[in-house]
């Protein structure tokens, strides 16, 4: 999403930055907050919403104001999941740009009117849903999707900052200048989040319960090996051949002339 944003190089990360503190700070806070305010675990665990928050809730305050906190929880989910749905879309757009993605000519289509990717917007909303519509068949099977986003989430953490680690320390000359930086400090964030990613990468594997079924059993390795062989086996197969990097199009730190259907000559600024 950093291609709609002016100033990207400048504000993108300053953004990024800044929403770290804040939410960090805040998170602490009501996390704190709310910790303290839990009368009884087991008793929130066996509520009969299923909700934990909601038991503390309707101990600590009166029904209208659970009433209030409840919608506006609600309200905040449906809110993330449009940014979600809009970020996942682009990203699919721009990888499917490059060539990284099967279907790449269709999903990286602009619509000639809205002006936006249309088509990837519809195919990360279309796939969102049938992912949902698991749970209602198998809550072992879309658990074990949501185990899978974490997993996958720290594995690209881990490689990405790797390679950027890898490439401060051997050969920062070669890296693309940064208008914002951490200078010396980023090189220790680096690590420490290389340190903390493999750490939550390693229990994400792990069940939550000693005694394991069908149930209780974390699917998420299994699902796992699974989208990397088959990610492998698409780059082997053909897409390393067609795929370009966004460093591939760096010159001088700017982006070479490319030409994206419904956008037009794209340049960086």
């Amino acid at each position: 999403m950093a291609e709609e944003v002016r100033d990207a190089s400048l504000t993108v990360p300053l953004a990024m930055f800044h929403s770290y503190l804040i939410n960090g700070t805040l998170g602490l806070l009501i996390l704190l907050t709310f910790l303290f305010a839990v009368p009884s675990v087991p008793l929130a665990l066996a509520h009969h919403s299923g909700y934990p928050f909601l038991y503390v809730f309707s101990t600590a305050l009166p029904t209208t104001a659970t009433n209030i906190l409840s919608a506006l929880i609600l309200t905040l989910y449906i809110a993330s999941s449009i940014a979600f749905n809009a970020s996942t879309a682009r990203q699919t757009f721009a990888f499917a740009r490059d060539g990284g993605l099967p279907f790449s000519p269709w999903l990286s289509r602009v619509h000639p009117h809205l002006h936006i990717p249309a088509n990837a917007v519809w195919a990360s909303c279309t796939l969102s849903v049938l992912l949902n519509l698991l749970n209602l068949g198998s809550t072992s099977a879309f658990n074990a999707i949501l185990s899978l986003q974490l997993v996958a989430l720290m594995f690209t953490y881990i490689l990405s900052i790797s390679c950027v680690l890898a490439r401060r320390l051997k050969g920062p000359e070669h890296l693309p200048h940064a208008r914002w930086s951490l200078g010396r400090y980023g090189v220790a964030v680096n690590v420490l989040s290389i340190v903390y990613a493999c750490f939550a990468f390693f229990w994400c594997f792990w069940p939550m319960t000693a005694q394991v079924d069908a149930e209780s059993f974390n699917w998420a390795p299994v699902i796992f090996c699974v989208v990397l062989v088959t990610c492998l086996g698409m780059y082997f197969g053909g897409a390393r051949k067609g795929y370009r990097s966004p460093v591939a199009m760096v010159d001088d730190g700017f982006l070479a002339e490319r030409r994206i259907e419904g956008f037009g000559p794209v340049k960086a600024e």
